[in-house]
């Protein structure tokens, strides 16, 4: 086991946080974890084919940032291949999210994307990229794109901000380097989020990189580079918080190395060999979910039953999705060639 790096720490106390955001962030970091589950229940049902990256236990960057800090449906998600959860926070209902993955022509992607390619203009998510690193470059044409409308245009409702979401192997692709400077130029209004997982695939990332410490990089920017306990919601939440009102003040990007990891191997392919038992029982017990809960129930924000109340909501939530899915008609052969270039509305 490699030694654990340690985190900054974060004290609780010093944020103001409101028992309906709490419960918002539970019943978000809960519906990704509940989706989760069934994705890997159907998967090995045989409902779902291909490859299948899920996001146990990295589920406080994703709330944290899109549901903590930004505004769903307004500001824009550049995801990867482990994108559902992104696609849940950025508000696609779960029935299209569970629908995609069935390849149906009621998912986000009209099945034609499946796991690894969700998308949903609606939701201003701009897509789950299979190639590492492939979104940072789009995630940084979206920025650029409300930096334009604003400040050349004039559109003074244009101050949308991007998150781009990757993990620790894409830190070391040229786009990374590329798209981070070219950032920092033009103070783009962006969030550059890794979520450091500690294995690229098979890679222990300690062993892949000069220096492990990802946020580090961006100090030959001239960019904020924010290191953050990414099992802790309210921790990704303050840092997010921060990023975003930076850039929508117009001193550009931030790059957030978030600490997480996932509790499921690579993918649902993936028999998860190489990681010792001593350190998944390190990061088990550090479980993001359980966390808030013990602080929502510390704080008197919450009670334990109405956290059931909520886990209750959302398994129905994700039992109406599979019936969707199931019940949901393939793409048509005939529209085999749609989709492939824009259309007149």
């Amino acid at each position: 086991m490699v030694q654990e790096r340690t985190l900054p720490k974060f004290n609780s106390a010093s944020i103001q946080i409101t028992k309906a955001e709490g419960l918002q962030l539970y019943e978000d970091m809960t519906l990704g974890r509940f989706f989760e589950d069934k994705c890997a229940e159907m998967y090995y049902r045989g409902k779902m084919f291909g490859f299948v990256h899920l996001y146990n236990g990295q589920e406080a960057v994703s709330t944290g940032i899109i549901h903590g800090a930004m505004r769903p449906g307004e500001d824009f998600v550049s995801s990867t291949y482990r994108d559902h959860v992104h696609a849940l926070s950025s508000g696609v209902p779960a029935r299209e999210v569970m629908a995609e993955l069935f390849g149906k022509a009621t998912g986000c992607s009209k099945g034609r994307g499946g796991s690894m390619h969700m998308f949903s203009a609606e939701h201003r998510l701009l897509g789950g990229y299979a190639f590492v690193a492939e979104g940072i470059p789009v995630a940084a044409g979206a920025a650029f794109q409300s930096k334009y409308r604003r400040e050349v245009l004039g559109d003074k409702h244009a101050d949308q901000v991007t998150a781009c979401f990757f993990g620790d192997g894409a830190a070391n692709n040229g786009q990374f380097f590329e798209t981070l400077n070219m950032a920092a130029l033009w103070k783009l209004p962006i969030l550059f989020v890794v979520e450091n997982n500690k294995w690229a695939i098979g890679m222990a990332h300690d062993r892949a990189t000069s220096d492990p410490k990802i946020h580090k990089k961006a100090s030959v920017f001239n960019m904020v580079g924010v290191e953050v306990d990414g099992m802790d919601v309210l921790a990704v939440r303050q840092v997010a918080q921060e990023a975003v009102a930076r850039a929508r003040a117009g001193e550009g990007p931030t790059l957030i190395e978030a600490m997480t990891y996932r509790f499921r191997g690579h993918s649902l392919a993936d028999p998860d060999e190489l990681r010792s038992k001593e350190e998944k029982e390190y990061w088990f017990s550090r479980d993001p979910i359980k966390k808030l809960a013990t602080y929502l129930v510390g704080q008197n924000l919450a009670t334990a039953e109405e956290l059931k109340a909520i886990e209750k909501k959302i398994q129905e939530v994700i039992d109406e999705a599979v019936k969707f899915a199931e019940s949901s008609p393939e793409p048509d052969a005939s529209e085999l060639y749609r989709f492939i270039f824009a259309e007149d509305e």
